[in-house]
């Protein structure tokens, strides 16, 4: 499915549940490692270069973002985990900030869990997807910046990282900010969850 985005535009930044906006669309979150090209797969999908601020200096993303696309669904923007720079105190905040949105927000429909192609997953993403799936948070897995390698290396990579998460080849998308490759596989598989009315988990 072709997604035409009409409109984008950001609605609030958060650190706690009263800070939220009203849970009344559809909402899905995208996580993953600092650097990994989370603000540049948002700004893609909704054909903007500047939507989500981007920085060459990760861990920027402190706060949970909430942007609307066409009055009709939040893409959230969670803070980027793994940048051993971020300040301890700042890296102990997130993971409760983090964790009370993906449990206690009714409208959450999937989590997009973003990985480099050019990096192996870690015990990170392992246990995140092991967390969502506990929590009955469904997963959607995009592997980023694919035109950093050759289709042999892009296929040597998605073998390896499918091993290291034990997620079918068929189920990681790839994408590229700078091709756009992979953007329409992914809104596709956006929109099958927020199209129709999703049962919210628990």
């Amino acid at each position: 499915m072709i997604m035409i985005v009409k409109s984008a535009e950001f609605v609030t930044s958060a650190v706690k549940p009263d800070q939220y906006p009203p849970p009344q669309l559809p909402e899905i979150a995208f996580a993953g490692r600092s650097n990994v090209g989370k603000s540049s797969l948002i700004n893609t999908l909704v054909n903007r270069r500047s939507l989500v601020k981007t920085s060459r200096q990760p861990g920027r993303t402190q706060l949970i973002n909430f942007f609307v696309i066409n009055q009709a669904m939040l893409l959230v923007d969670l803070p980027g985990y793994g940048y051993a720079k971020v300040p301890e105190a700042v890296r102990r905040q997130w993971g409760p900030m983090v964790e009370t949105y993906l449990k206690q927000r009714p409208s959450l429909r999937a989590v997009v869990l973003i990985v480099d192609i050019r990096r192996t997953p870690g015990i990170e993403e392992l246990n995140f997807i092991d967390w969502l799936e506990a929590n009955g948070v469904r997963c959607i897995l995009v592997v980023t910046k694919c035109d950093k390698l050759s289709k042999t290396q892009q296929k040597q990579s998605i073998i390896k990282i499918s091993a290291e998460l034990g997620i079918p080849e068929g189920q990681l998308l790839r994408f590229s900010a700078k091709t756009r490759q992979g953007r329409d596989a992914v809104w596709s598989a956006i929109t099958q969850l927020t199209a129709a009315e999703v049962p919210a988990h628990d």
